[in-house]
């Protein structure tokens, strides 16, 4: 007898493709998901995740183990100069913000990973194939094939298209340390990420948890790629935060920065998400959260469409919505970059002397969805609402669960009978701020449409 085609199956069992694996499981579909290697890569990769990732964990019913795995941090990241200024600050965030969850998480990738796939246990409709390489995307009968499967995606190659280069390719050595907590120079490091803007060696700190600081040090002319993990070569280079005597290395390897995203999300029945169609530098600490709103978009559009509630052109709005939002981030993690990596005596002096007149603030940018379906909207329409405790105490997206739901003022919400959830006089900051009556969220809590 063959076996009933999956609805879904998901090239990648890293962290897009276990989340997009749990969010299709909680919906109901097939999924198979394949993953080339048997275990979980042993060793720190991503390290930051914000806000709206959280309450998209939250979405998959994953967030309280993911909290209690992770750290939260409230105090920003700064820019520094080569002599201890600051120049900007990447605001911080005390107690929770407009996402229900404080806004920056710090956490061990394996760790998260194994909280990730121990979801997917949940789902018998959900099966996980280890040590299975696929070769061609002819391999897979599934109904949709999905790469989460990295910057050499054997499924973006089968789709084709081309890739927009964003400008920043960059090699840098990243070391993750394992510090003792007991020694007074790590007991000094400062709990905010540092940006060391110092056109002699620019560099990145970043209290990841407990034990775990990693430096992110950028290669200059004249290093030797090949030599620069070597710990005689890089401990003299963080020496004035810690020595060998402080801490044990966990890893250290040369890395390149890219700054890319890739046309062509979609070709029939494959798709794209994470790495396999963006690229994005590290200042932001954006590269993984990207994946994350990724599997979001997708999760709800391919259920949709398997459950019969939409035909497959919603999954043409998928890579529409998605490249500008995902270019905003990457292009302001780019602009980040150039001033943190300005290695010219001259122009290091004239970028300090901008900011002589104190330190510039901003926050993580919240940007507009791009067109998908929609012919011409304006904000709010694809922004997305913030998440508010509801007057039972429950986070607004608990109790709508993976569905539609309209917010607004409570005799318009009675006067109509609307396939989705009713949230009366939810957001009222929210509608007054943006001057509307009433918003119709999506699954993935974007503003579908509004009512004035």
């Amino acid at each position: 007898m063959t076996p009933p085609v999956p609805d879904v199956a998901i090239v990648g069992c890293g962290p897009v493709g276990a989340l997009l694996g749990n969010l299709l499981g909680q919906a109901g579909l097939s999924v198979d998901i394949y993953d080339r290697e048997r275990d979980i890569h042993p060793l720190p990769r991503a390290v930051h995740f914000d806000g709206e990732v959280m309450r998209i964990f939250q979405s998959a019913g994953l967030a309280p183990a993911i909290a209690a795995a992770s750290r939260a941090s409230s105090k920003g990241m700064h820019f520094v100069n080569a002599t201890g200024v600051t120049l900007m600050v990447r605001r911080g965030l005390e107690g929770p913000g407009p996402q229900g969850w404080a806004g920056n998480w710090y956490f061990h990738q394996p760790i998260l990973e194994q909280i990730l796939r121990a979801g997917l246990t949940r789902f018998p409709n959900v099966r996980v194939h280890l040590g299975r390489e696929i070769g061609s995307t002819d391999e897979l009968a599934a109904r949709f094939v999905v790469g989460c499967d990295g910057a050499r995606s054997m499924v973006r190659h089968a789709i084709g298209g081309h890739s927009h280069d964003l400008g920043l390719h960059q090699p840098w050595l990243v070391v993750d340390l394992l510090c003792d907590l007991e020694r007074p120079r790590v007991q000094a490091l400062p709990d905010y990420t540092i940006q060391l803007c110092d056109p002699a060696r620019p560099m990145t700190v970043v209290h990841v948890g407990g034990r775990r600081w990693r430096w992110e040090i950028m290669l200059m002319p004249g290093d030797d790629p090949a030599r620069l993990t070597e710990p005689a070569i890089f401990w003299p280079m963080i020496e004035r935060w810690v020595g060998p005597q402080d801490a044990r290395l966990e890893r250290s390897a040369v890395y390149t920065f890219h700054s890319v995203v890739h046309e062509g999300w979609r070709r029939g029945r494959l798709l794209l998400a994470g790495d396999a169609c963006h690229q994005t530098p590290p200042f932001l600490g954006q590269g993984m959260c990207a994946g994350m709103r990724d599997a979001a978009n997708l999760a709800w559009k391919l259920a949709a469409v398997v459950r019969g509630e939409s035909d497959d052109g919603l999954l043409d709005t998928y890579e529409s919505e998605r490249v500008p939002h995902v270019r905003a981030f990457i292009e302001l993690a780019v602009r980040l970059g150039a001033i943190l990596q300005e290695t010219d005596p001259a122009a290091a002096a004239a970028r300090d002397a901008r900011f002589a007149a104190g330190a510039s603030l901003f926050d993580f940018p919240q940007p507009q969805l791009g067109r998908g379906h929609r012919a011409e909207a304006a904000p709010p329409v694809g922004m997305i609402f913030p998440q508010p405790r509801l007057a039972d105490g429950r986070l607004m997206d608990d109790a709508i669960g993976p569905r539609f739901a309209i917010v607004g003022e409570t005799p318009l919400l009675e006067s109509v009978k609307p396939d989705a959830v009713p949230l009366p006089d939810v957001g009222k900051d929210w509608l007054k701020q943006h001057g509307v009556r009433a918003a119709l969220l999506r699954p993935d809590r974007y503003v579908f449409d509004v009512a004035r």
